[in-house]
Parts: structure tokens; C-alpha cells; sequence
């Protein structure tokens, strides 16, 4: 039977839990290099060198190295603890954004701006997939604990600070960029992710205890070994096509028609879109399982980008956008609780940081494209990377979704983002 809203645990108790805001709020400020990084670059380089393929492709290179690194930072941080690898990586990662601030501003060969994106994407902090662990630490089940009720409600809430970084990081840097600086929107990101960072590492009472005592008896098995977390990092590639061709298209789309600054307008509508989309998952009670949800709403998120390249006009580009933001978050939280009932706990944290990869690996991908797109042949044209980015994924979707059953049939996973059911195979 499925639960009722009146007999689920509220955000308001999970938020008086005892430690918890230690931790919220630097984890909120560390989270938005991820959100705030792309734009950044794509504004500062193609301010620069007056390139949208240029901007795309540096963008790229600090995507695809975040996505290569990314799991190799969740795994040291299972094995070494958070603040082992939480401070040296912020380090590195304030550091490389400077210098690449610099090299752009130098107007330095591009090959040096390349250079410079691959220590700047390899060192962004994993800071949602550490927020979760230590969620976990303190509410999950442990000897002689059983796992307390507001575990659900904590995925719930993790989902939506997840939708809002990516409302608040983009439009922050946008606005930077375009009414301060065009370097401004970069300097911005580094000093969060220094501060917040920092502040994250030093609360060492809510950290998880490291697992490296491991023996070898008990060897790691990698996440991505699952066949369904493959899956769920294919679907999450179109995803990221989705952000990323957004970010560049609409930037180009306000530059083409003399209005650079309705970029942020457009991109917090379609970023605000996904939030609002967020939050509401959490208060239906789903009666339907996660893979189908997470095919209901793959296959509306490619409707409804498929008809952004056709439109030329601000409203209407608005409204669009509003919609594709409403399809994301659906797929978003579907796929990441699907990863509770597919992977072991041990090997949780990096299958998140496997998917949350996958974004950025995508959205890489169609920085680069949609940049080349918007350069040879105009800003609507950029906008057919995220139907084709979304496309290709459904159909991969469709055609291994069995690979998306859970390893324990009626198992218990999380519902939406805040509730929890027996799972079904469909």
C-alpha cells in the first residue's frame, strides 16, 4: 500500500536533524562549479576569441575530463575519507581556474586554453555524492541502528538542492559575465568552490569513516560493472546534451538578436522549469515504477526538444524552455533512484559520480557541437544537439530497459525523490 503524504517524514524534521547544517550549507556553496563551470568558460572564451566553437570546445575538455576523473574522486573519498581528497582538489581546482582565467584574458593560443581546462574539470569537488554519503552516515542503518525514515526524505531533499544549483549557478554567472566582468562569472566560481569547499572539509564529525581497511578478500567492484548503471550513463549523456546545448544556443540566440543580456532570463526559466518539476516529484505519491517513469518522461524530454530549433522568438523561446526544464528533473531523479536498488552500497557514491559524469561528458560533447552549429550556420542550429543528444539516448533507453531491473525483485527503493515502494519489473 502505497504511503500517504500525512505518514511521510516532513523537510522540516529531517533539517533539525542534529549536524546537519554543518555540512548543507558549504556543501550548497562547493556544489556550484558543476552548474556555474560551463557558462563560465563559454562566456569568458567566446568574449576572447569571439568563437562559439572556440568557447565550446575548451568548455568540452574541462567536461570530459571531469567525467574521466569524477569516479576516481568518489572511489578516493570511499577509501581515504572526504577531507583527503575534498581539500587538495579544491586547491587544485582554484588554481587551475585562475590560470585559465588568465590565458583568456591573455588571449593565448588555444592549445594553452586546452591545457589549462583539463586540471580545471579533473579537480571540480564531488561535493553532491558527499553530501548524500554523509546523509547516509547519519540516518542509515548501522549495528544495532536500524535505518531511520527520514532517509527518503533526505533523497528528496538532496534531489531538489541538485535542481535549484542548477537554477541559481548558471543565471549567477551569466549575470557576472554580462553586467560585471567577462571573467567575472569564473572568479565567482573558484571563490565558492574554495570557500565552500574548505568550510565542507573541516566538519569532520558528519564525515563518513573511510573504508580503506578492505581487505583483499573483499575486492571493489566497480559501479560501471553493472549492465544498468551503463544504461542509466547513456541516458544521462543525452541529459547533458540537453544542458549544454541550451547554454551555448541561448547565449548565442540573445547575442544574434542585440539582446545579450535576456540570456539569464531564458536560461533561469528553462533552469526553474527543472526545479519547479523537482520539488513536485517529491509530493506525488508515484504508483508506477522508476524505469517507467524514467521512460515517460525521456521520451517527453525529446518531444519537447525537438522543437526548439524552430523557434525565433523570446516568448515563445521561454515558454519551450519552461517545458524541457519540466521534462528533466523526472528523468533526472527516476534514474538516480533507480541506482539504489541496482548498485551495493559500497559501491553507491561512485556510481553517482559515474552519472553525475556522464552529464558532464555529454554536455561536453554538445558545447563543442552546438558551438561549431551556431558559428557556421546561426544560433537555432545549436539547438538540434539537444534533440539529437536526447533521441539517441531514448533509443539506447528503450531497447536495454530490462537491464534496468533491480537486483532483488520487490526490494525496497526510494519513490520519486521523497517516498518509497516495493519495485516492480515492467
Amino acid at each position: 500500500m502505497a504511503s500517504t503524504v500525512s505518514d511521510r517524514p516532513g523537510y522540516g524534521q529531517l533539517l533539525r536533524t542534529p549536524g546537519a547544517w554543518t555540512f548543507l550549507l558549504p556543501g550548497f556553496a562547493a556544489r556550484q562549479p558543476f552548474a556555474m563551470l560551463t557558462i563560465g568558460i563559454v562566456l569568458l572564451v567566446q568574449h576572447t576569441t569571439g568563437s562559439y566553437g572556440s568557447a565550446g570546445a575548451v568548455a568540452a575538455v574541462s567536461g570530459v575530463s571531469m567525467a574521466l576523473f569524477a569516479p576516481q574522486s568518489g572511489r578516493l573519498a570511499d577509501r581515504f575519507g572526504q577531507r583527503a581528497v575534498l581539500v587538495p582538489g579544491v586547491l587544485v581546482h582554484g588554481a587551475a581556474v585562475g590560470t585559465l582565467t588568465a590565458l583568456a584574458l591573455a588571449d593565448a593560443p588555444l592549445w594553452a586554453l586546452f591545457l589549462a581546462a583539463v586540471p580545471t574539470g579533473a579537480s571540480i569537488p564531488q561535493v553532491g555524492p558527499m553530501v548524500r554519503a554523509r546523509w547516509a552516515a547519519l540516518l542509515g542503518a548501522a549495528p544495532g541502528r536500524p535505518a531511520s525514515p527520514l532517509m527518503s526524505t533526505a533523497a528528496a531533499f538532496e534531489s531538489v538542492t541538485d535542481e535549484f544549483t542548477f537554477v541559481i549557478g548558471p543565471v549567477l554567472a551569466t549575470a557576472l559575465c554580462t553586467g560585471v566582468h567577462p571573467a567575472a562569472g569564473l572568479v565567482a566560481e573558484a571563490a565558492l568552490t574554495l570557500l565552500g569547499g574548505v568550510l565542507f572539509a573541516a566538519q569532520r564529525s558528519t564525515q563518513p569513516a573511510p573504508n580503506g581497511a578492505a581487505t583483499a578478500s573483499e575486492p571493489h567492484r566497480s559501479a560501471l560493472a553493472v549492465p544498468g548503471v551503463r544504461v542509466l550513463a547513456v541516458t544521462f549523456l543525452g541529459i547533458g546534451s540537453v544542458f549544454g546545448g541550451m547554454q551555448v544556443s541561448l547565449t548565442a540566440f540573445s547575442e544574434e538578436i542585440g539582446r545579450p543580456g535576456v540570456n539569464g532570463l531564458l536560461y533561469g526559466v528553462f533552469a526553474a522549469g527543472n526545479m519547479l518539476a523537482g520539488i513536485a516529484c517529491g509530493a506525488v505519491a508515484w504508483k508506477i515504477s522508476p524505469r517507467r517513469r524514467l521512460v515517460v518522461g525521456y521520451v517527453a524530454l525529446t518531444l519537447t526538444a525537438s522543437g526548439l530549433w524552430a523557434v525565433h522568438s523570446v516568448p515563445l523561446l521561454a515558454g519551450l524552455g519552461l517545458l524541457v526544464g519540466l521534462c528533466i528533473a523526472p528523468a533526472l531523479i527516476s534514474g538516480y533512484t533507480l541506482v539504489e536498488a541496482l548498485v551495493p552500497a559500497s559501491a553507491r557514491t561512485e556510481a553517482f559520480t559515474w552519472l553525475t559524469g556522464a552529464v558532464a561528458l555529454g554536455q561536453a560533447a554538445a558545447v563543442t557541437v552546438a558551438g561549431q552549429l551556431a558559428d557556421a550556420h546561426g544560433a537555432s542550429t545549436g539547438f538540434v544537439v539537444p534533440l539529437a543528444g536526447t533521441a539517441l539516448a531514448l533509443v539506447t533507453l528503450l531497447a536495454l530497459r530490462s537491464r534496468l531491473t533491480p537486483r532483488a525483485p520487490g526490494r525496497t527503493v526510494a519513490r520519486g525523490i521523497g517516498h518509497r515502494e516495493p519495485v516492480t519489473v515492467d
